[in-house]
């Protein structure tokens, strides 16, 4: 089935059931992004919220489209349930009582059926978020608390859980990257492409794999290091956010202590 198939299949067999009020595209459907490797993501609206009763409709809907193989039923959030059928189309539902709807816009849904009008009460669009700046200094401390760690791994001989560190030091870069170009529509995990430059993609490109061996491993960690800390320090001063200079100034003494190693940058 295609997208739209399974879009339709859904709808038609779910409007009519009692007490299900309106169902919505959301995520990249909601707003125009999709493609053909997105997952179907909705906003169901029922009297009673997310049921038992209303979870087995759910079921049953997504049964029409395709086997399940997999099914997740409020398991991590208690009004969403994830499914994946057996061609590997990903869906997912978040089931919301008609007051729950306040935080939706009309900017990130597209209305299936809506037999209250809901949609049209909604806001145009919600109001762009500022820089939330304790998250970030939580991001800058975490990246040198991690590079703080080199010395540990090194001296346990830790060298396949280093490569966990550099791959944690490289997800607080693309954090970093993507907080620089400030996209709108992030969308999921698997965006990356069109949220960064094609100078931020060379940033990445250029630096070194992970590979479990102390040496490759130092020089790794040293890398994303030069990468990072000087870019989020330009961006702290633009935010007005005070740097973990003493954080920072004594782990690069203690690096040095007990590596022979110096900062890589001025």
């Amino acid at each position: 089935m295609t997208h739209d198939d399974v879009i339709q299949a859904i709808v038609n067999t779910i409007r009519d059931v009692p007490g299900i009020r309106a169902l919505f595209l959301s995520g990249s459907y909601g707003n125009g992004l999709a493609d053909e490797y997105s997952d179907i993501d909705f906003v169901l609206v029922s009297e009673d919220g997310a049921t038992d009763a209303v979870a087995e409709a759910w079921r049953n809907a997504v049964e029409k489209t395709g086997e399940i193989v997999l099914w997740w039923d409020r398991t991590t959030v208690p009004v969403l349930i994830n499914a994946i059928t057996e061609d590997w189309t990903r869906t997912d539902v978040i089931i919301l009582k008609p007051d729950q709807m306040g935080r939706q816009t009309k900017d990130a849904l597209k209305p299936l059926f809506d037999h209250d009008n809901i949609y049209d009460t909604l806001k145009d669009a919600a109001p762009k978020p500022g820089p939330d700046l304790k998250r970030f200094r939580y991001e800058v401390e975490e990246f040198i608390r991690i590079l703080g760690l080199l010395q540990l791994a090194v001296g346990r001989e830790e060298y396949i859980n280093g490569v966990l560190g550099v791959s944690l030091l490289r997800s607080k870069l693309v954090n970093l990257l993507i907080e620089e170009t400030d996209a709108p529509n992030r969308g999921g995990i698997l965006h990356l492409n069109r949220l960064i430059t094609e100078d931020q993609k060379q940033v990445l490109i250029s630096l070194p794999p992970a590979v479990p061996e102390r040496d490759a491993m130092i020089s790794a960690h040293l890398a994303y290091a030069a990468a990072y800390l000087p870019r989020a320090r330009r961006r702290a001063e633009r935010l007005g956010m005070e740097w973990p200079e003493r954080f920072e100034a004594v782990t690069w003494s203690r690096l040095e202590k007990t590596l022979s190693i110096r900062r890589p940058y001025d």
